[in-house]
């Protein structure tokens, strides 16, 4: 695993109280999300959906810092929308190094080689910078081109300078697992601490969900068994920023639930409930969330089809690092894991192989369903975002056209969510 032995003590002792307290639902990881608003648009983000006066809103300091309190974690991760843009980011960063808490600071990186130097290297900061592949196909995701060579030159800095630094990574339908593999081989030779790898998940304000780009389960293991097994194969020694039972568990070799109380997620409409995937609505307070979500609900265990397909980091992680600690089974089948890096799988190899000689594309830009308005109304709404958001303009997709879904959350919607979460001055 490519994580620091401090961190890997602090989330030890962590779950460890929480097992001697007999607590069977406890926070692992804070997911924050401090603002909505992005200099990118990309076409599978449903957070840029959001009506502008939702997008001028962020959490300010004091909300951050009591969602933290409140909700007690050893690592915090905090997401966008671009967090770089958010009027106060230095200082709550300043604050969560002093408080001793691990940050995964996710960002496209665009912004990060101007902003760096506003920062101090430290173990706690850690740079998760989100690419989905090389090239031709990140810069397709995030529908605009040179935004992975700024990555990448963001990355060298960053790496440079002494920072800690990760990639994340979404795989989506139709992917090609030997590109992807030649990308594992390309964020090693950066100098990355770790990689960590999701596939993508429907979330309800996600475009497209009806359609077929989304990753479902078996599509999903058969997908990760051949890009997780045989590493030995890769040019360079691969390493990741995860639970080696939660990359088990992508490639089928071991099932569990979800967790999803594991990384709570606090944003300007207050806690979201149950994840940060749905949202079926929100409470003002993290105890509030505990009490009044009824979990059963939840999980690829029960009847909500939302979750029949989800294997996505954010609700399954937690589990992985639950069973983890489950017992003395649990340790000897991380140990286990951990001592099996190669995973030689010959099946998995023989059909790698076979997909070096299947065509991979054209790219599918994941568009918006069921939402049609004219042309001049779309290119008004693209300008506006373009001039308020610092928005580059969107490369027009060969494949298919990207437009901008209109957000189901009313003013009346946002003015009520302001009594859970108020907006920053």
């Amino acid at each position: 695993m490519g994580v620091p032995l401090g961190q890997i003590w602090s989330v030890t002792s962590h779950i460890l109280k929480q097992k001697m307290a007999r607590r069977r639902r406890y926070p692992l990881v804070l997911m924050l999300e401090p603002l909505f608003r992005c200099n990118l648009a990309c076409a599978g983000c449903g957070k840029i959906q959001y009506p502008p006066h939702i997008l001028n809103r962020e959490l300010s300091f004091d909300q951050i810092m009591q969602a933290v309190d409140d909700c007690p974690t050893p690592v915090i991760s905090i997401l966008g929308g671009e967090p770089l843009l958010h009027s106060d980011i230095e200082r709550i960063i300043t604050e969560l190094i002093r408080r001793k808490k691990y940050i995964y600071f996710c960002t496209n990186a665009v912004l990060l080689g101007e902003h760096l130097h506003r920062f101090k290297p430290s173990k706690y900061l850690n740079w998760s910078i989100h690419l989905d592949g090389a090239q031709e196909q990140h810069d397709f995701a995030v529908c605009k081109d040179g935004v992975y060579a700024d990555a990448i030159e963001a990355i060298q800095h960053a790496v440079a300078r002494g920072f800690r630094v990760t990639t994340n990574t979404t795989l989506f339908e139709g992917v090609d697992p030997n590109a992807v593999r030649g990308f594992f081989d390309s964020m090693m030779e950066l100098g990355v601490e770790g990689m960590m790898i999701s596939p993508g998940y429907a979330y309800e304000k996600a475009p497209d969900k009806d359609k077929d780009h989304f990753l479902k389960r078996a599509k999903t293991q058969r997908l990760f068994r051949m890009l997780l097994s045989n590493r030995h194969l890769g040019k360079q020694r691969w390493v990741f920023n995860q639970s080696p039972l939660f990359l088990d568990f992508l490639m089928g070799k071991t099932h569990f639930d979800c967790t999803p109380w594991g990384n709570p997620t606090f944003n300007i409409f207050g806690w979201q409930k149950p994840c940060y995937l749905l949202q079926d609505g929100y409470t003002e307070t993290y105890q509030e969330l505990l009490d009044e979500t009824d979990w059963s609900q939840y999980a690829a265990s029960s009847k909500d089809p939302r979750c029949a397909n989800c294997m996505v980091h954010c609700g399954h992680e937690p589990s992985a690092v639950d069973q983890t600690f489950s017992g003395v089974r649990g340790m000897l089948r991380t140990i286990r894991s951990m001592m099996n890096r190669d995973c030689k799988d010959s099946d998995a190899l023989r059909a790698l192989e076979a997909q070096s000689e299947v065509p991979h594309g054209p790219l599918i830009q994941i568009g918006v369903n069921g939402y049609s308005a004219d042309k001049d109304e779309l290119s008004s709404e693209s300008a506006d975002i373009e001039d308020s958001y610092n928005v580059g303009p969107r490369r027009h997709q060969t494949f298919s056209d990207y437009h901008t879904q209109p957000s189901d959350v009313t003013q009346a919607d946002a003015t009520t969510s302001m009594t859970t979460s108020p907006a920053a001055p």
